[in-house]
């Protein structure tokens, strides 16, 4: 029970007006790419500590999957 992700590659972290985001995500200043998506699906609290997030994707492959149907998402 998340934000929306159509348009979630290239929009500001944090910034979905009807989502209750961590202080630290709305404030991290992160833009969604395939880096910083990459990073995020690896270890959320360690690109951005204190946030909600707690969900992980150990598989690179399987990140990269999720990443590729999230640039699909406009």
């Amino acid at each position: 029970m998340g934000p929306r992700h159509r348009g979630v590659v290239g929009r500001l972290a944090g910034s979905v007006a009807d989502y209750s985001y961590s202080k630290a995500l709305k404030e991290s200043g992160l833009i969604w790419n395939d880096s910083t998506l990459d990073q995020w699906l690896t270890n959320p609290s360690a690109l951005v500590p204190g946030t909600k997030m707690f969900f992980k994707l150990d598989d690179p492959q399987a990140r990269a999957d999720v990443i590729s149907y999230l640039k699909q998402l406009k």
